[in-house]
């Protein structure tokens, strides 16, 4: 076990990894930004998490497109062009700011826009990890990218755009722009090995064929495992951005955190978080999958009910803390679980089938969660923690038995001989 975990992990992944810290430079910018500039424009909770709402909407309405698209053409060069189109988004978001010409309608349509990009690019970033690395490195690389993730937006972008922004609204968003741009041109250096599905077939020089979207959906829908997971994780998902959605508001009006200090804010939530990225393959190793599934998803609803339930805003901070740790550690073994158990020939749209509903009832969930705190800023939390919570422990036989899911074998297409 340990020379396997002394492997490296390669050049070609080392690649995806620097693509996908630009990427996530960006991310953590905006994702601090927009909810910033949003609250000069309105004060109205409903309208704030409006914005994480149609920040997840695009995996409603294109997850499932974008998956297709990948199986289907370069997926470097998807990459490059999604955010290429980000950086151009961020250019006219900026020029609205400086030409005080932005309305909430506007921020809206441009946050949409962002995430139109961001199901292309973080999905083809995702689908190409198994092209790059071998099946038993899979955890790590998960845990790798998701570490890299949590450092950069938290303890870098998010409490510089706070400071940016107190400086100057608009140059959050330049460099959030700019952050996109070089991170598309980064994903071209990425090996060609990654570029397509790989097939059965291809070493014979054939053109083989992709197993049709009909088909991925009846293999997910065929596999209980994945079917009541993809259930289960799409149900918390929604707990807890009905949680969070007025988070910057609670923030700002019930703890009374400066507008400035809102990305360190932020930075020492990720503590939690970074911690549970780092920690999350070595615990897979000793305790098993299932096990640190169960209790990372436990945790993280335990953690979030806590920022519910307390006055203080140490308490509450270090609560956040808690919760981010728990959906790190569920992170990275679930990712590396789809990974290994969907076959790469249909990774792509299966992914974005799995987004499309887990992602696609988050601004629904949102919404919901924004009209509440309009009650109490404080009472989103408590719903959304306690559902998490509840649902962890009904379905607790089913996230342990994660540890003796086997990979499924490669699809072979209708017409070709098994």
């Amino acid at each position: 076990m340990s020379s396997v975990a002394r492997t490296p992990l390669g050049a070609g992944f080392g690649r995806l990894w620097t693509a996908a810290i630009a990427s996530n430079l960006a991310d953590g910018l905006g994702r601090t930004a927009v909810p910033l500039i949003a609250t000069t424009l309105t004060r109205d909770p409903a309208l704030i998490a409006g914005i994480s709402a149609v920040t997840f909407l695009p995996w409603l309405l294109f997850g499932i497109p974008a998956g297709m698209l990948l199986d289907r053409v370069d997926r470097r060069i998807a990459m490059a062009v999604a955010n290429s189109l980000r950086f151009a988004v961020a250019a006219v978001l900026a020029i609205l700011i400086t030409t005080d010409s932005l309305t909430i309608w506007l921020l809206y349509g441009c946050v949409l826009a962002f995430g139109l990009g961001e199901t292309v690019f973080d999905n083809a970033t995702s689908t190409v990890v198994p092209s790059l690395v071998a099946r038993d490195q899979l955890d790590r690389a998960a845990g790798r990218m998701q570490s890299a993730e949590i450092t950069i937006q938290n303890f870098i972008a998010t409490p510089l755009a706070g400071f940016l922004f107190a400086f100057a609204i608009a140059l959050p968003i330049w460099l959030t722009g700019a952050g996109f741009l070089i991170a598309g041109m980064l994903a071209l250096t990425i090996p060609v090995a990654a570029a397509h599905a790989h097939r059965a077939g291809e070493q014979e020089g054939v053109a083989p064929e992709l197993p049709a979207l009909s088909g991925v959906v009846r293999f997910l829908w065929q596999h209980r495992f994945l079917r009541l997971m993809i259930l289960l994780t799409s149900t918390t998902a929604s707990a807890l951005a009905f949680a969070q959605g007025s988070v910057v508001l609670l923030l700002l009006e019930t703890f009374e955190v400066p507008a400035a200090l809102i990305g360190v804010v932020t930075a020492a939530i990720g503590v939690g978080a970074l911690v549970g990225a780092l920690v999350s393959s070595r615990f897979v190793a000793r305790f098993g999958r299932g096990r640190v599934m169960f209790w990372a998803i436990l945790v993280s609803g335990v953690g979030i009910l806590g920022v519910g339930v307390t006055g203080n805003v140490v308490v509450a901070i270090g609560a956040y803390a808690i919760g981010a740790f728990g959906v790190a550690v569920w992170n990275v073994p679930w990712g590396a679980l789809r990974q290994a158990i969907i076959p790469n020939a249909m990774l792509g749209r299966a992914l974005g089938i799995v987004r499309t509903i887990g992602w696609g009832l988050t601004p629904i969930a949102t919404v919901l969660g924004g009209f509440v705190a309009r009650i109490d800023l404080r009472l989103p939390f408590v719903i959304g923690g306690g559902v998490v919570v509840v649902l962890t422990l009904v379905a607790s036989r089913l996230i342990l038995s994660a540890s003796v899911q086997e990979p499924a074998a490669e699809p072979v297409p209708e017409g070709q001989p098994s």
